[in-house]
């Protein structure tokens, strides 16, 4: 009979404090809540498009918005929008992929603007840390988004990376409290694959 293989007692106790942790300062509670408030808006939004499409012609009308804009004047106006608190939902320029001649292109070039666009909202919140009057005002506005920041670090980022909250938030909180920047470049490349997930909802809705 061959002997059971066990897991070390040590690496056993660490991932048991870590869970401690994690149970004891709320993070559970609060990314539960986040889901709780995000899935409403999501299936929202799946069963409006659905709506929509069966009443408007969604094709005839992007066309119509990709004829005032270019190409790159769409893709600017997002990168913008990404860059500055996410203004505009993403899910928006998504479906406008989608009636693209190449649309998993369109939107991968999406995605990597849409992450670019955080790592600027970074650096954004960490250049406010060295104007006095302009930190205080944003981390009093900010409150709430700081102190979970502080606390839970990467996975405050992982939640804005993937869940429909916004993106550029989370990474302008992380930059005014100084998280490294090495670590929201690595957890912030999930939301690579929130496009990637939303993309292969939203092209078959469409």
């Amino acid at each position: 009979m061959k002997p059971t293989k066990t897991r070390p007692k040590s690496e056993k106790s660490r991932l048991q404090l870590l869970h401690q942790y994690y149970t004891y300062t709320g993070f559970y509670t609060f990314v539960g809540n986040a889901i709780k408030k995000a899935l409403p808006y999501v299936t929202a939004l799946i069963i409006l498009l659905a709506v929509i499409n069966q009443f408007v012609d969604i094709n005839a009308m992007l066309v119509s918005i990709t004829q005032a804009l270019p190409t790159y004047g769409v893709l600017a106006f997002f990168f913008t929008s990404e860059a500055l608190l996410g203004l505009v939902p993403p899910e928006i320029f998504i479906v406008w992929a989608g009636k693209m001649t190449n649309p998993w292109l369109f939107l991968s070039v999406l995605a990597i603007l849409s992450y670019l666009g955080g790592l600027v909202s970074y650096y954004l919140g960490h250049l406010m840390t060295k104007k006095p009057a302009v930190h205080n005002y944003i981390e009093a506005k900010m409150e709430k988004q700081l102190k979970n920041s502080k606390k839970w670090g990467g996975f405050l980022i992982i939640v804005g990376a993937l869940l429909p909250v916004p993106f550029s938030v989370s990474c302008m909180a992380a930059g005014l409290i100084e998280f490294p920047f090495k670590k929201v470049m690595g957890f912030g490349a999930l939301r690579l694959v929130r496009f990637a997930i939303y993309g292969l909802i939203i092209f078959n809705v469409i």
